[in-house]
C-alpha cells in the first residue's frame, strides 16, 4: 500500500539507531567484559538499554544517575548518554536542544578513545556514536558534518569487524549503514564515494537477516528487528514483509512503545488499516515513557484511511501534542484534505495557510505538503480512493474511481491519477494485465507533468515485468522511470529504478 513512494530511511528520517549487547554471545563475553576497567555492560546499563530501546526515557535517566553515583569510570556511561539524547531528540524533534546537546559529541568520543583498545566495545561504540550525530546532523540540514561522521562510522565498523568478525553488534550496525548508504540518491552516493563510502542495499539486509538471527533472545534483538522493518518498508519493499516482522515482534515485550511503534508504523504503510488501529489503541503508557506525538500522528492516518471522522480530532490532538514540529504541515494537509471531503472550502483555505505557516519542514512530508497546496485542491472522490487505497480498502478505493469520468475532468493532473490509482488497485488485486494497462495510460498522459504518477507507473510495470520473467520490458520501463524528472519522489524513483536494472543485467 502507499502513502508515498519516498523512503523513510533517507538523513532525515531514519528513527533509531539503538545499541546494547547480546547475552546470547555467550557467558565468555560477559565475563571478559566485566574483566576490563572502563566497559562494564553490567546489569544496570543493559537494563538502560532496554528502557531506552522501549522508550521509558524517563525510567532510563534514573539508571544512568545510578550508574555515575556507583561506577562513574564505566565507559558506557558516555555511550548511553549518547543514546539517551538521541532518542530523546528523535522522540521529541526539538532543534534548540539538538543545537545544545551535540556540544557533548566530542568529550564522549574522547572518553571512549581513551578507553580499552582491546574491547570489542572498544570501535564498536565510537561507531555508534558518530553514526547517531551523521543521522541527527542530516535530519536539521548539516550534510557535510553528517557525511564525515558517517566516513568515520564505515571505517569504525569496518575495523571492528576486521578485528571481532564474530561481535554481532558491529554487524548489525554495518549491516544498517549498508542498506541506508546503498538507498540514498545518486548524487549523494557519488559525493560518499569520493570519501571511500559505499553500501550496497541488498548486503545491508542480508546482514540484517542474519544478525536477527544471531541476536534472538538478546537484548540487541529488538534493536536489529527495527532496522529490518525499516529496510523491508522502505528500501527493498519485500513482498510479505509486514507478515515477517509481525512475526519477529512476537519476541519483543509487549510494553516497548518501539514495539508499538514498528507495527503501526509498517501496518500504516502497508495496507493494515484496521491493525494498525488496534495496535496504536493498546499502546503502553505511564511516568516511564517519553511523550511521542508521533504516534498520535499515526493514529490519525490510520483513523483518516478508513474515512473515519474521527481523524479530524486526532490530527488536531497531535498538532497540540507536537509543538508546531515535524509533521505538522503534513498534519494540516491532511486536514485540508478532510474539508475537501466534507465540501467545506473556507476550512480548506484556512488549514492551506497553515501549512505555509506553521511546523518545520524537514521531513518529505511536510515538504510535499507545501507542494500539494501549491496545485489545485484534490478532486474528492479520487482523494477518497486514495486514502481507502492506502487503508487496504481495495474495493472501497475502486467504488470511489467508478463514479468518476476521466474525460470529464478538467485537470490532466486528475487524469493522470485517476490512470494511476486504478493502477494500483489492479495490481495489488492481481490483475496485472489490467494494471499495466492502467500505468501505461498515467505515463503516456504524466510523463511530461510535473507529479510522480508516471514516473512510480514506470517503475511499477518494470517491477511487474520483472516478476514476469520479461526482463526486457522490465528494463526498459525502469529505464523511462529513471528518465522522467522534476517530480517529488524523484530521487527515490530513481534509485529504484537503477536498482532494478542492476539485478537484471546479469539475467538478461
Amino acid at each position: 500500500m502507499e502513502n508515498n513512494p519516498g523512503s523513510f530511511l533517507s538523513w532525515s528520517s531514519m528513527r533509531s539507531s539503538c545499541l546494547w549487547m547480546p547475552l546470547a554471545l555467550g557467558v565468555w563475553l560477559m565475563a571478559f567484559s566485566m574483566a576490563q576497567a572502563k566497559f562494564t555492560f553490567n546489569t544496570n546499563c543493559q537494563q538502560a538499554y532496554q528502557d531506552i530501546m522501549s522508550l521509558r526515557l524517563n525510567a532510563a535517566k534514573e539508571r544512568l544517575e545510578q550508574e555515575k553515583r556507583t561506577l562513574p569510570e564505566n565507559d558506557f556511561i558516555p555511550l548511553l548518554e549518547n543514546y539517551y539524547d538521541y532518542i530523546y531528540l528523535l522522540c521529541t524533534d526539538d532543534k534548540p536542544l539538538f543545537e545544545r546537546a551535540k556540544k557533548s559529541k566530542g568529550e564522549r568520543l574522547n572518553r571512549l578513545a581513551a578507553g580499552d583498545k582491546d574491547s570489542p566495545y572498544y570501535l564498536w561504540a565510537q561507531a555508534e556514536v558518530n553514526l547517531q550525530w551523521a543521522l541527527l546532523r542530516g535530519r536539521y540540514g548539516e550534510y557535510l558534518n553528517s557525511a564525515l561522521e558517517i566516513k568515520r562510522t564505515n571505517a569504525l565498523l569496518k575495523e571492528s569487524i576486521d578485528q571481532y568478525p564474530d561481535f554481532l553488534p558491529s554487524q548489525k550496525a554495518y549491516g544498517m549503514v549498508q542498506a541506508v548508504l546503498g538507498a540514498l540518491p545518486s548524487g549523494a552516493q557519488k559525493a560518499l564515494g569520493t570519501l571511500g563510502v559505499r553500501g550496497n542495499a541488498t548486503k545491508g539486509k542480508e546482514m540484517l537477516e542474519n544478525a536477527v538471527k544471531g541476536l534472538s533472545g538478546s537484548v540487541f534483538y529488538d534493536e536489529t528487528v527495527f532496522y529490518l522493518a525499516q529496510v523491508y518498508m522502505n528500501i527493498t519493499n519485500e513482498q510479505h514483509g509486514y507478515e515477517r516482522i509481525e512475526s519477529l515482534c512476537k519476541q519483543i515485550d509487549s510494553q516497548s512503545l518501539l514495539k508499538t511503534y514498528i507495527l503501526a508504523q509498517y501496518a500504516t504503510k502497508s495496507g493494515h488499516g484496521a491493525r494498525a488501529i488496534s495496535i496504536l489503541q493498546s499502546k503502553p503508557s505511564g511516568r516511564a515513557y517519553i511523550a511521542y506525538p508521533y504516534l498520535t500522528y499515526l493514529f490519525a492516518i490510520a483513523k483518516m484511511n478508513r474515512l473515519d471522522s474521527e481523524a479530524k480530532k486526532i490530527f488536531l490532538q497531535f498538532i497540540n501534542e507536537n509543538k508546531q514540529r515535524s509533521f505538522t504541515k503534513d498534519a494540516y494537509l491532511r486536514l485540508a484534505w478532510i474539508s475537501v471531503i466534507e465540501g467545506d472550502k473556507a476550512a480548506y483555505e484556512k488549514y492551506t495557510q497553515l501549512v505555509k505557516t506553521k511546523g518545520y519542514s524537514f521531513e518529505e512530508r511536510d515538504k510535499q505538503a507545501l507542494n500539494e497546496i501549491a496545485d489545485a485542491a484534490p478532486n474528492a472522490d479520487l482523494l477518497k480512493a486514495r486514502l481507502l487505497y492506502d487503508g487496504g480498502d481495495l474495493q472501497g478505493a475502486k467504488n470511489c474511481l467508478l463514479r468518476l469520468d476521466p474525460n470529464k475532468m478538467p485537470l490532466q493532473r486528475d487524469k493522470i491519477e485517476f490512470c494511476y490509482r486504478y493502477g494500483r488497485i489492479f495490481q495489488d488485486a492481481g490483475s496485472m494485465a489490467n494494471a499495466l494497462k492502467f500505468y501505461k495510460s498515467a505515463i503516456d498522459l504524466g510523463s511530461d507533468s510535473p507529479y510522480y504518477y508516471a514516473a512510480n507507473a514506470a517503475l511499477l510495470s518494470g517491477n511487474i515485468y520483472e516478476q514476469q520473467k520479461n526482463y526486457e520490458q522490465a528494463i526498459l520501463f525502469y529505464q523511462k522511470a529513471i528518465d522522467m524528472k522534476n517530480h517529488p519522489y524523484e530521487s527515490s524513483i530513481e534509485h529504484k529504478a537503477k536498482e532494478g536494472i542492476s539485478r537484471l543485467k546479469g539475467i538478461k
